[in-house]
């Protein structure tokens, strides 16, 4: 069975945002197909996509690398979701379904449970779900798909702390469903920004002082199982 391009390419995002593929590190087509048990083809076509995302760079005698982005180009990430993030809030208040609706009233009701019992592991993943959906809500496939390589690159440059009043920030996710649900679309605007902005604070960011071109690809990570992978 032929491996997708597209499954080869997310998992070679997950394990370069994970850190198994170190900044400025080689990413030579043989190592991941190896590893990704796949042939060189869909590799290549993962590699393409990678660098137009902005996770790979090539360079002159050395071939495909993982990107070295600067403090600057982090920073900026940063403030893109800050306007992204509320814009796809405002979208999804006219254009939600009730389908949405029921996912993120679920999320909201267990973010709340697990913050009430300080569960910060179960808060990030659930966390996560929230705003992929709330994105899915807006009804911009091409909204969805940019901040979701935002969380992609964040996740990858940034380390994130838990929230100081995680009860606090789970009150404010059920805000903006609530605003979302009336389709009072400049409230979910106005919240979401609020909420954006103080989960910037809690970055920092994995790499500080800037790329100095000395990693390398961890070569000793065992192969990865693909064969599951048919989306």
């Amino acid at each position: 069975m032929r491996i997708p391009a597209h499954s080869v390419c997310t998992a070679i995002r997950d394990d370069i945002v994970a850190g198994v593929y170190e900044r400025g590190g080689r990413l030579t087509e043989e190592l991941l197909a190896r590893r990704y048990g796949v042939s060189r083809v869909p590799v290549r076509e993962a590699l393409r996509t990678l660098e137009a995302e902005g996770f790979v760079v090539t360079r002159r005698h050395a071939g495909a690398c993982v990107a070295e982005p600067t403090e600057q180009e982090a920073a900026d990430l940063l403030e893109m979701r800050m306007l992204l993030e509320p814009l796809g809030a405002s979208r999804a208040a006219q254009r939600r379904t009730e389908a949405h609706l029921k996912v993120l009233r679920g999320l909201v009701r267990l973010g709340q449970e697990r913050a009430r019992r300080g569960n910060s592991e179960d808060l990030r993943s659930l966390g996560s779900w929230f705003h992929e959906t709330l994105a899915q809500a807006s009804g911009s496939p091409a909204l969805t798909s940019m901040l979701t390589q935002l969380r992609h690159k964040i996740a990858w440059m940034y380390a994130v702390e838990a929230p100081a009043n995680p009860v606090e920030s789970w009150a404010e996710h059920g805000a903006i469903v609530d605003a979302v649900a009336r389709g009072d679309g400049e409230r979910a605007r106005a919240i979401t920004a609020l909420h954006t902005e103080r989960a910037g604070t809690a970055h920092r960011l994995r790499f500080p002082g800037g790329a100095n071109g000395t990693d390398r690809v961890r070569t000793s990570q065992p192969p990865v199982n693909m064969s599951g992978l048919r989306h």
